[in-house]
């Protein structure tokens, strides 16, 4: 009996369901006298941890998904942190469930609207779709902090532009819905990878400089913006990524590299960028407008 229970346990962040116990034959009477020895740990009602009570925070994930029953999954902020889109775990734990659950520490939406594909497994703990995901927790984002959320999803092939794109036409329209559609619009858009390419976004449309291409490859170099008609590389050099000196040599020599094929290369601090907007957008518009491609009559 002890294998069987630590077998389930092992594929559960060592945790292990009453019910789970009852289908292995123990009876309830079996299952107290365990609880009272110390070998099941009670973390919720019906949800235990075998041996020791677990440390880290995807155990207490799962036990929250758990004790919400049957087709319950990690959901909202909770889920936005298992997908990486926030980096800390909150004290009280979001799951969605098809039927209200009161929980210590759990905050529990009650939702019978969810999909198969609404529902996925990460870390072996039920949760939902980065794409639910997002549009669940869009309303309590910024502009700024939604495009991150997106972007880095897309960075790390968690979500797709075509699974965005399904799950906004599966809903009805709503503010959420509304703000997802501005990433569907351009499939070819690729993803911008930090802050300050997202501000450098923000900045090109609030300028009307022509639209750059985003960590662009060329002359097998990845280079942060692009305008390609204009041979043009514009570099954006947080201090946070560019302060070490093999990064520094890297950079100069991909620098001659693009000149060499008579690509410039324009160096853009977030300092310069936030501080002084409207003066580094007056000098791209000259630079742009001296290696704007001739138009032969």
């Amino acid at each position: 009996m002890d294998r069987l229970i630590a077998a389930i346990a092992a594929r559960q962040q060592g945790l292990i369901t009453r019910w789970q116990l009852l289908a292995l034959g123990l009876s309830e009477h079996a299952i107290d006298n365990r609880i009272e020895a110390g070998r099941l740990h009670v973390l919720h009602r019906g949800v235990y941890a075998v041996g020791f009570r677990p440390v880290s925070p995807h155990a207490r994930a799962l036990a929250a998904v758990l004790a919400c029953g049957e087709g319950a999954v990690l959901s909202h902020g909770s889920a936005a942190t298992l997908w990486g889109i926030t980096k800390h775990w909150r004290t009280q734990l979001e799951v969605t469930a098809r039927s209200q659950h009161l929980r210590p520490g759990v905050c529990v939406h009650r939702s019978r609207t969810l999909t198969p594909r609404d529902i996925t497994e990460h870390f072996g703990i039920p949760v939902t779709s980065p794409a639910r995901t997002v549009l669940d927790i869009a309303d309590g984002l910024d502009d700024a902090a939604l495009a991150r959320a997106v972007n880095d999803l897309r960075h790390a092939r968690y979500l797709s532009v075509a699974e965005l794109a399904e799950l906004v036409a599966d809903h009805a329209p709503s503010r959420a819905t509304k703000r997802l559609r501005k990433f569907i619009a351009r499939p070819d858009r690729m993803p911008t990878r930090s802050e300050l390419e997202d501000a450098f976004k923000l900045f090109v449309e609030r300028y009307e400089l022509p639209e750059p291409e985003i960590n662009a490859e060329v002359l097998g170099h990845e280079v942060d913006v692009l305008f390609r008609a204009h041979k043009l590389v514009v570099e954006l050099d947080g201090y946070e990524f560019h302060s070490d000196r093999e990064q520094f040599e890297t950079d100069r020599d991909r620098d001659a590299d693009l000149l060499a094929a008579e690509i410039a290369t324009v160096r853009l601090t977030s300092d310069r960028l936030s501080d002084q907007p409207a003066r580094e957008a007056s000098r791209l518009h000259a630079i742009l407008a001296r290696r704007a491609p001739k138009i032969t009559p």
